[in-house]
């Protein structure tokens, strides 16, 4: 009995390790333009300007030594873990593996970018015990236009009137799950009174970003594009300032209820197999 035990743990834990590979991130830089207005190093004077660190998975740990944790009241600020973009600016990245449109995903969300706001502390305890009243800092206070295609080729804009300004709500977390959206309903009010578990408990296991879907994708003359997938996504500022950390696409519901599923039926073909 206990060898089928063993089986089924393996098992199940082989099954969960495929189906968290089905997250992706952006795994090349295809352009990059800083704009005007850039963020820079206040000791330094260098920019934040190396494309590069927007690959891969957003940050989990701020190196160094006034570093830690990534949590929503302490996002990441160097320049090796952000890229900025000023007025005018852009930065298109690309994906190893396409990003799709698929309604099942939680509230509809394909992809999620991930900037640097946090969460303003109010009640003035940044040992631990911070409260926020929803309210953020190095947040973009300007407007973003977010672009997918599929080819590099024709590229189709998501329509403003619903896509969010990026580099806002919701602040990353380190501990989260960076394939799973926020609400995208919630507005800074909603965590208002909250500490850290509260806001995490708002987040319900995800790891924070603002979340994009590409049913939203429309063409030049403002009609529906219905793009199904995308390769790439290009960020715009077109006021303000916005600082990138990664991007992540939205694994597919699908594979996570297979993967329970394969587990129940070793787990009753075992049981078979032993009386």
């Amino acid at each position: 009995m206990q060898k089928v035990r063993t089986s089924i743990i393996t098992a199940a834990a082989l099954m969960l390790s495929a189906a968290s590979l089905a997250a992706d991130f952006a795994t090349s830089v295809v352009s990059y333009n800083p704009g005007i207005g850039f963020a820079t190093d206040f000791s330094t004077g260098e920019g934040y300007t190396n494309a590069l660190v927007a690959l891969g998975e957003p940050s989990r740990v701020t190196p160094g030594l006034f570093g830690g944790p990534v949590d929503p009241f302490n996002p990441p600020y160097l320049k090796e873990q952000v890229v900025s973009i000023g007025v005018g600016g852009s930065l298109t990245l690309g994906f190893g593996t396409p990003i799709r449109n698929l309604p099942g995903n939680p509230f509809g969300i394909d992809f999620i970018i991930f900037g640097n706001a946090g969460f303003v502390i109010t009640n003035g305890d940044f040992s631990g015990g911070g409260i926020t009243d929803g309210s953020l800092f190095s947040a973009n206070e300007g407007t973003t236009r977010v672009s997918v295609s599929a080819d590099n080729v024709n590229w189709f804009t998501l329509d403003p009137a619903k896509a969010p300004v990026m580099d806002t709500l919701s602040p990353t977390d380190g501990l989260g799950d960076f394939g799973k959206p926020v609400n995208p309903s919630f507005k800074g009010s909603d965590f208002a009174g909250l500490d850290l578990g509260g806001i995490r408990g708002r987040y319900a296991g995800s790891g924070g970003g603002t979340g994009y879907d590409l049913s939203w994708s429309i063409d030049d003359s403002g009609n529906p594009a219905d793009a199904l997938a995308a390769n790439f996504v290009r960020i715009e500022v077109l006021t303000g300032r916005a600082e990138i950390d990664g991007v992540s696409t939205v694994p597919e519901p699908g594979v996570w209820t297979l993967a329970l599923l394969g587990v129940g039926a070793l787990a009753f073909s075992k049981r078979r197999s032993s009386l």
